[in-house]
């Protein structure tokens, strides 16, 4: 079904208007899990001193969490050579329905992208790849040319053109397979030797992609570091990553006044304890922004007992995938209730969903352990486009949560999970989920006044004042 979505500047008028009248509007917009309804907008509601007995969510804009700095996708290699080969005007007008803000956009934030080749490239690679048993120290072939090959560097200057404050994630699957112990694409540990190369490989990517006009917001040291199976990847455990950033990557970035994010982690949230041991060492920790997680295995408030241990630190969340064949009502219901409620809740600034873009056939993909049967937010065949999922799941976020909003306080009742937020002009927004198997009414409060909703199993709506 087409996307229809009004407006959040329409809607601001309506709000600024109506206020006049001492009234204040609510807008909404709703998916249902039959798919009948996608982000379409929904009747305005008003707040009155209305009593009944339903169940009520209490939004207290008073009581104020962690800041927002965005929602988003991983644009990996394949996504960028999907997109870069539709036709212009296709082009263009995808880039700012994802990117812009205006009516036919969704607002993305923040995104992710893999710092040389993840298994979702038509090919592994890094930036300094060398025949077999020739290694590089002093870094002399290190060359960015393979993210300008797939087009994924000219894309991301296109996005910032259209939204200069989007912010970029860059993660690793694997070091140059000559600093590794197996001297595999696949598997295999980083050389304790190679530590300052590695370091200083680091730094000669961020200052490229600098060069090349693209600011890297933040990195992850490396991707799913307990998970060496796929094509590429590196294993690298909790104490390595510790003595890694402590006396190698952290000094590297200081001496060449990088202030690029370090973000530990970025794996299931089964393993807590991993991040929480490398912030425990006081000289690791004071390089660290954060930690980041995926949710293959594990529970979402594994990011509160990082948070708990360190509340000094940020938490992010880095990536979920939705496989294919896509099951909507079933992902909508998880993607909504574990990450863009679940995640916020349990302190996370960001949530990315992976990845943007695939084909029909899930591609591209590295052999012998690439993804196969990834669901991009879109699916792109030629210059069609396809929206899917998590196109929807996030948008319901992305497009009414800008960076620099704040959740705020908001209470869970029975089946009606929920999650608030303040945005920096002093609008509220919150997003509910009804996660029981019939339809629930209820109230939304907010300082004494309160307006009635409804919403039918599975079904999911953003509320906007």
């Amino acid at each position: 079904m087409k996307l229809f979505k009004i407006s959040v500047f329409a809607v601001l008028m309506a709000v600024c208007g109506n206020a006049q009248k001492k009234e204040t509007v609510v807008s909404s917009w709703l998916t249902t899990p039959d798919k009948n309804t996608l982000l379409h907008a929904q009747p305005a509601l008003k707040f009155k001193n209305t009593k009944n007995t339903l169940q009520t969510i209490a939004v207290d804009d008073n009581r104020i969490y962690q800041e927002i700095d965005g929602f988003g996708y991983c644009l990996t290699g394949g996504s960028a050579q999907l997109i870069t080969k539709m036709d212009q005007k296709a082009k263009d007008a995808l880039l700012h329905e994802l990117f812009g803000d205006d009516a036919n956009s969704i607002g993305i934030s923040y995104l992710r992208i893999s710092i040389g080749a993840s298994d979702l490239d038509d090919r592994v690679f890094s930036y300094d790849d060398l025949p077999t048993g020739e290694t590089d120290p002093a870094l002399t072939k290190f060359s960015l040319d393979n993210d300008y090959r797939t087009g994924l560097i000219p894309l991301l200057k296109q996005i910032l053109a259209i939204n200069p404050t989007i912010k970029i994630l860059a993660s690793p699957w694997s070091a140059p397979i000559w600093m590794k112990t197996n001297s595999k694409a696949k598997g295999g540990s980083l050389k304790p030797e190679f530590y300052g190369v590695y370091a200083n490989y680091f730094v000669k990517y961020i200052e490229g992609m600098k060069k090349a006009g693209i600011p890297i917001d933040a990195i992850t040291i490396q991707n799913e570091p307990l998970h060496p199976g796929n094509t590429p990847s590196m294993y690298m455990e909790a104490k390595d990553q510790g003595e890694f950033i402590k006396t190698h990557l952290g000094p590297a970035f200081r001496k060449a006044g990088i202030k690029t994010k370090i973000i530990l982690y970025d794996h299931n949230c089964d393993k807590p304890e991993y991040p929480i041991s490398i912030l425990d060492d006081p000289q690791a920790k004071s390089f660290v922004d954060g930690s980041g997680f995926h949710l293959y295995s594990g529970d979402i408030t594994a990011l509160t007992a990082v948070h708990e241990a360190h509340p000094d630190k940020n938490l992010y969340f880095t990536e979920q995938w939705n496989g294919g064949p896509e099951k909507f009502s079933e992902d909508l219901k998880s993607n909504i209730g574990n990450l863009i409620i679940g995640a916020t809740r349990n302190w996370a600034r960001v949530v990315l969903q992976w990845n943007l873009a695939a084909d029909p056939q899930y591609n591209p993909h590295t052999d012998d352990g690439g993804c196969t049967s990834c669901l991009g937010a879109i699916t792109i065949d030629n210059s069609t486009v396809t929206r899917n999922i998590a196109y929807y799941t996030m948008a319901h976020a992305s497009s009414y949560v800008p960076q620099g909003s704040h959740r705020i306080h908001s209470n869970i009742v029975g089946n009606l999970q929920n999650v608030a937020f303040l945005t920096p002009n002093g609008h509220k927004v919150l997003i509910v989920l009804n996660s029981g198997n019939t339809e629930e009414q209820f109230n939304i409060s907010y300082k004494g006044k309160s307006v009635q909703a409804k919403l039918d199993s599975g079904a999911v709506a953003t509320y906007f004042w």
